[in-house]
């Protein structure tokens, strides 16, 4: 059913705490850009969305980081691995050494068949382990997750979220002071409430038991029988979240996350009028002149922009062009893509991908 492959980043095998991210499905709502290369490695804010999670689990102390992915999906482990080795290098990762391990399932296994998966691993320790969906942006609050997790004592915590479109999540109605989850359902076709599944948990090793090595789901065949033994709580988290599912969620995403860098002080200040609001902009960007760029704009490694382009609310991704005077709203720009000269905003639909060839080139 599946194998396992570790990569081995200055570690030194006394491990304890452990984290699973599910890489799993072929991101089928974020196509064409995920053709090529699996969602987690988009990148999100000049950042494989895929970095963002290891750094912040590398940051709390986790150990081993178990990546469950479909082995369709294996000749991507190079580029994995390269961004693991550079996520340690960044942090300075000395003494305490991180391993990555590749978890590869023949067929797609769901959201909880992963976890039985990787079981040989996940019950090495007594100690409970992370498990992450790899497309959520937010602030990663593991360190609180886990607090909350050991004083219950119970079998699972879930991090919820407030959001305004609960139908898409799992909505979550739960005690106010205890945190027991009372009742969970799977995209709702009524309103239950706006708390939903934020897709990161806690779970002892003794969830395994619950979890067969076959396709299964958390959300659909674990979750109910742990909120009817009362095995499972949950804890509300703060600040940003996404789950960057489709492109107009990727937008959405990114603007929220400017504006988080922006609160941070970790956004460069750009003067007007050439810099509007919010953006991030790659060292590597060459921009021509008399230029508009922003606001919630970011131009990845080495794209070029040229003459009287206004670009707003869109990602260029790394080594595209957007030729002379076109205009560019609410659009990602794939990889080395060519956006030709005088595109309007009319003719760029909202969440437009160009990927790998020449389009809309008006001479």
């Amino acid at each position: 059913m599946g194998r396992l492959r570790a990569l081995q980043v200055r570690c030194d095998f006394r491990h304890t705490m452990q984290a699973l991210i599910l890489i799993g499905g072929y991101g089928a709502r974020l196509r064409p850009l995920t053709l090529s290369v699996l969602k987690p490695l988009v990148e999100f804010c000049n950042r494989p969305m895929l970095m963002y999670q290891i750094e912040a689990l590398v940051k709390v102390g986790i150990k081993t980081i178990i990546l469950a992915i479909n082995e369709d999906a294996a000749c991507l482990e190079s580029e994995i691995r390269r961004m693991c080795k550079m996520v340690v290098k960044n942090l300075v990762i000395k003494k305490s050494g991180v391993n990555v391990i590749f978890s590869y399932e023949s067929e797609h296994l769901g959201t909880a068949g992963p976890l039985a998966n990787a079981a040989r691993l996940l019950c090495e320790s007594e100690e409970p382990f992370y498990v992450l969906n790899s497309d959520i942006i937010c602030q990663y609050p593991f360190k609180k997750l886990m607090e909350f997790h050991k004083s219950h004592g119970k079998e699972g915590t879930m991090a919820v979220t407030k959001v305004k479109e609960p139908s898409r999540f799992g909505a979550v109605v739960f005690n106010d002071q205890s945190g027991a989850v009372q009742r969970f359902v799977e995209k709702p076709l009524d309103f239950i409430a706006n708390k939903v599944n934020a897709g990161l948990y806690v779970f002892n090793p003794s969830v395994l038991r619950r979890i067969q090595l076959k396709p299964t789901s958390l959300e659909l065949d674990v979750f109910p029988p742990m909120v009817n033994d009362g095995e499972l709580y949950c804890i509300e988290i703060s600040g940003i979240w996404m789950d960057i599912g489709r492109p107009k969620d990727f937008l959405l995403g990114m603007q929220m996350y400017l504006e988080h860098l922006r609160n941070k002080g970790c956004l460069e200040h750009r003067d007007l009028p050439d810099f509007i609001g919010n953006v991030l902009i790659h060292p590597s960007v060459k921009i021509g002149i008399h230029c508009v760029i922003g606001p919630n704009v970011t131009l990845g490694p080495d794209v070029c922009i040229g003459d009287g382009v206004r670009i707003q609310d869109s990602a260029v991704l790394s080594g595209a062009k957007v030729r002379s005077h076109s205009r560019l709203e609410g659009t990602i720009v794939g990889w080395n893509s060519d956006v030709g000269r005088w595109v309007s905003k009319g003719t760029v639909t909202f969440a437009l991908f160009v990927c790998n060839y020449e389009v809309l080139r008006k001479l």
